[in-house]
């Protein structure tokens, strides 16, 4: 008899390529909870519950006399939406798992080797403070209530309809690849040679799924990264020679991006891609035994390029965003000019 998943969303980067696989498993039959709006893209055999979770009594109402082996929450941001989800689901599910962030982590890095040891605290982005939060809320209701809760910690995980950047606009970065094809310079935060990882989504499903149903998971928080490591001077340089263009960088501090920009940056920059992390995918690789993340930057940024380049869809533009990048570079001429007379 195969066992039975929940998933709260389903359709965002993380989760499709885990419900794409999960479709075809002989172990799981997968039902995702969401308001549908991007159900189109579901393989036939994904089940659905057309809910906004946010509506408590509703979802109880439908969820009534369900019982799972594993329900996945991949849109808990806050606080209060986790505490909706222990009310739905203590003493009806096997497992909880709960999507977190590796942008938790400690910041400014003690050290660049992270492990789920690294202290959580990162005063410089909301979004990593709440989950934390969320974080703690949970593993208290595990200890006090044994209620059966994972974390995952994944960052920066990336799939076929966005290119996985430090520095872009509201409206992703596709107006960073077309400067890149304008031949214009494109800002790169630092001097470009810290150290990140990028991690494809179908990478990211296989130490997920091996997660799921595994008594080793519970109690535990895990994070799951590829072990490749880049510097954004070599990530953006795998992009400037799919696209067959020369890259013109122009570096600029991550603190001036955050003082001046209408963009996140002290979080997106300070609290997370402005630092060296070298992540030990050790303990996953205990739990799931074979995990190992096969997807090379090199391809995946070359298979996510060629998608994006054959579907009009996903090329949207930011004039704004565009604008902003010229007058940043302006200004930094203007001020270079001046103090060089």
């Amino acid at each position: 008899m195969k066992r039975k998943a929940l998933f709260i969303g389903g359709t965002g980067t993380i989760s499709t390529a885990i419900t794409t696989a999960l479709a075809s498993s002989p172990e799981w039959e997968l039902t995702l909870l969401n308001r549908g709006n991007r159900n189109g893209i579901l393989p036939e055999n994904v089940r659905t519950i057309k809910a906004d979770i946010a509506d408590e009594a509703s979802a109880q109402r439908l969820l009534e006399g369900s019982r799972w082996d594993c329900v996945c929450d991949f849109i808990g941001f806050v606080k209060p939406q986790v505490e909706r989800d222990w009310r739905l689901f203590r003493g009806n599910t096997g497992q909880y798992i709960y999507i977190s962030s590796a942008s938790a982590y400690q910041k400014p890095c003690m050290s660049p080797f992270i492990s789920e040891g690294t202290p959580l605290a990162n005063p410089y982005w909301q979004y990593s403070r709440d989950k934390i939060v969320c974080e703690d809320f949970l593993m208290e209701k595990y200890r006090s209530d044994g209620f059966p809760v994972t974390i995952v910690r994944p960052s920066h995980t990336y799939d076929n309809r966005s290119v996985p950047l430090g520095v872009h606009g509201n409206k992703g970065s596709f107006q960073v690849l077309r400067r890149m094809m304008d031949g214009k310079p494109v800002i790169i935060h630092g001097d470009g040679t810290t150290q990140w990882t990028l991690t494809h989504n179908a990478d990211f499903a296989k130490g997920f799924i091996g997660l799921m149903g595994n008594p080793l998971a519970i109690g535990n928080a895990f994070q799951i990264t590829s072990d490749q490591t880049l510097t954004w001077n070599q990530i953006y340089g795998i992009i400037a020679d799919v696209l067959g263009v020369e890259l013109k960088p122009y570096y600029v501090s991550s603190s001036f991006l955050a003082d001046v920009g209408p963009y996140d940056f002290r979080g997106g920059l300070i609290g997370d891609k402005a630092c060296t992390v070298l992540f030990d995918n050790s303990k996953v690789k205990r739990a799931v035994p074979g995990f190992q993340a096969t997807i090379r930057a090199e391809q995946g940024l070359r298979d996510t390029i060629e998608n994006i380049l054959a579907h009009p869809e996903l090329q949207v533009p930011d004039p704004e965003f565009d604008a902003w990048c010229d007058r940043v570079i302006a200004a930094l001429e203007a001020a270079k000019a001046t103090l060089t007379r």
